[in-house]
């Protein structure tokens, strides 16, 4: 049975995404946002909903060490796939599309949107990982609201930001004519796709944590390993969608956006409520997520773009964690 439920969520996710990807454009175009609004903000934040309400439930509406655990290894575990794996399926759809003629394997993106997200993630999560080893609880408390400050800043700079929307976008499926749609039908589409997201992450969450349970994992490994590849389905479904379109500062923008706001919001809430005190595991996949930003980083102020070698590399950093946690960890 649980494998059926998987199969079930999954496609209830990947339909999800299709229609949030679609109507997300739509709102985009409606209301002449940039591309950098739209992906880095709008769908970033839409999609984020289920690894965002994992560590927030754990460590708000239930008690005990173990909880405290997955809510922290949640919100480390978060960006540190979409650093990596995320990044990696992203790119192998480069690769794949490119072989059957859909599109080329070169990245053309906005530059000036994905620097502006790599250096907040960058300098937020560094921050938040350096707040982790220490015990000055106060300067936790007080690096809390600053952290929401620092996110909000980012979601001003990025929402005036410059940057048409390219491309043609598929009728809205609440719609289906080409001319601009009602914004009601808009916002009845991006709901139900919302809804549809999180839901589908909900089964899938439920379903790998029986799973993990049958198996023995710990709360710990499951929260760090399993249970955000599950939340960030519909990242990585969404940035599949707009790769298959060329759309390529939407489908990265959605997954850059979303580790600013990973590395921002959820992790106030952990200042603010739990210990914060990093295991060498968490802090092992910390630092591994800043490398991948910072190669990506640099690839991007060196060659003035994103090729797509550095984004599927970035799954090495996942490979080299799976090999520290089941080879030096156990």
């Amino acid at each position: 049975m649980t494998v059926v439920l998987l199969i079930l969520a999954l496609f209830i996710i990947l339909a999800s995404a299709e229609l949030f990807t679609n109507g997300v454009e739509w709102f985009g175009r409606r209301y002449e946002l940039g591309e950098g609004a739209v992906g880095s903000v709008l769908a970033a934040v839409g999609t984020a909903l289920p690894e965002t309400l994992v560590p927030i439930i754990a460590i708000l509406f239930t008690h005990g060490v173990a909880s405290h655990d997955i809510g922290i290894g949640a919100i480390l575990g978060a960006p540190f796939m979409l650093s990596s794996l995320a990044m990696f399926v992203t790119g192998a759809a480069i690769i794949i599309y490119s072989l059957r003629g859909r599109r080329s394997r070169k990245v053309t993106i906005n530059e000036k949107v994905m620097r502006r997200d790599l250096s907040h993630f960058l300098i937020a999560y560094t921050a938040a990982m350096a707040i982790g080893l220490t015990h000055l609880h106060h300067v936790k408390w007080g690096l809390s609201p600053l952290l929401l400050a620092f996110y909000g800043y980012y979601v001003y700079e990025t929402m005036k930001s410059e940057g048409d929307l390219s491309g043609d976008t598929k009728p809205l499926y609440f719609h289906r004519h080409p001319v601009m749609p009602h914004r009601w039908r808009i916002f009845v589409q991006l709901a139900v796709a919302l809804g549809g997201i999180i839901g589908g992450a909900e089964i899938f969450v439920r379903e790998v944590d029986h799973l993990s349970a049958a198996l023995g994992a710990s709360p710990l490994l499951v929260s760090l390993l399993i249970t955000p590849i599950a939340t960030e389905l519909p990242e990585k479904f969404n940035s599949v969608l707009w790769i298959r379109g060329r759309k390529d500062t939407l489908a990265l923008g959605n997954i850059t956006g979303a580790m600013v706001f990973q590395s921002t919001f959820p992790v106030s809430v952990g200042l603010l409520f739990t210990s914060w005190q990093l295991t060498r595991t968490g802090l092992v996949s910390g630092l591994l997520a800043i490398v991948s930003g910072l190669v990506l980083y640099v690839t991007l102020r060196v060659k003035h773009t994103m090729t797509w070698w550095s984004i599927a590399g970035a799954g090495s950093m996942y490979a080299v964690y799976m090999v520290y946690v089941f080879a030096i960890v156990r």
